[in-house]
């Protein structure tokens, strides 16, 4: 694991909807990167300007200040821009979603993270990447574990017009929309190109986690129970493929689909995150 000298020049990417969220935490995580490290902050106001900054970011190390969303949005701009493997990336978990950040070893709140930026050191991680080019951090699920969602445009909404706030105010003030809980699927579940799981057996679940010994994937399928709660079928693999009716996805934080067929490999070691030394 390669560590990093106080020379450093860091670019700090603020997230819109960490300062509408939790301006103190920007600012505390703002006041110790500054006084330890050469800093250049940049509050981008939407994905494209987000794009733009970390594509001229030169050789600072980005610091992306936000919640899951966002250092998923930056780890997948840097895998389409083919520079995942040549960047270094830290974060300050600033938000309401950071479950993915603290699982990757990130700490929780913005001195100690903030400190782990500047004085950590870099760990290598996989990286599932799909047949779009969509990638998974975290943890895949078929379908998507979650009886309530917010309304996509809500969201958006929320972390990228803030000249518009009275609007964000009237979408926030909104109940969210109850999404009914997904029923059994009939998948056919693929590993490695062997079958697993096929469509003559029904599933309440499905999740596949990079990060496995030897670089696989740790795939993990919950058929349905009658009675007796049902045996896990577990496998482990470098391909993961998932096909049959109509199915939605949740990767990471994002919902995604219908798709009727996906394929998800793994790379190894294909992204360096910063954190503290163990």
């Amino acid at each position: 694991m390669a560590t990093f000298a106080t020379s450093d020049q860091l670019l700090v990417i603020i997230d819109p909807a960490a300062r509408e969220t939790d301006g103190e935490s920007v600012r505390i995580a703002k006041d110790v990167l500054s006084a330890g490290a050469a800093t250049k902050v940049c509050m981008p106001d939407g994905p494209e300007e987000f794009a733009r900054v970390l594509a001229r970011r030169g050789s600072r190390r980005p610091v992306v200040v936000g919640d899951d969303g966002a250092l998923v949005r930056a780890v997948t701009l840097l895998h389409r821009q083919r520079e995942l493997a040549g960047c270094v990336l830290s974060m300050v978990p600033v938000g309401g979603t950071l479950g993915v950040a603290h699982a990757l070893g990130v700490p929780a709140g913005a001195v100690a993270a903030a400190r782990a930026v500047l004085d950590g050191v870099e760990r290598r991680r996989d990286l599932l990447v799909d047949d779009s080019d969509g990638v998974v951090l975290g943890a895949l699920r078929i379908p998507p574990v979650a009886a309530l969602a917010e309304a996509p445009e809500a969201v958006a909404a929320r972390g990228w017009l803030r000249p518009y706030q009275h609007l964000v105010r009237s979408l926030a003030a909104r109940p969210a929309p109850v999404v009914p809980r997904p029923g059994p699927a009939r998948l056919r579940i693929e590993v490695d190109g062997e079958t697993v799981v096929d469509l003559d057996q029904p599933v309440e679940g499905v999740s596949v986690t990079p990060g496995g010994r030897d670089g696989l994937a740790e795939v993990e399928v919950r058929p349905l129970s009658v009675g007796a709660e049902a045996t896990p079928v577990r496998a482990a693999g470098r391909t993961v493929t998932v096909a049959g009716a109509d199915f939605r996805y949740r990767a990471d934080v994002t919902v995604a689909g219908p798709v009727r067929r996906r394929t998800w490999r793994v790379v190894e070691g294909a992204w360096g995150l910063t954190v503290p030394p163990s």
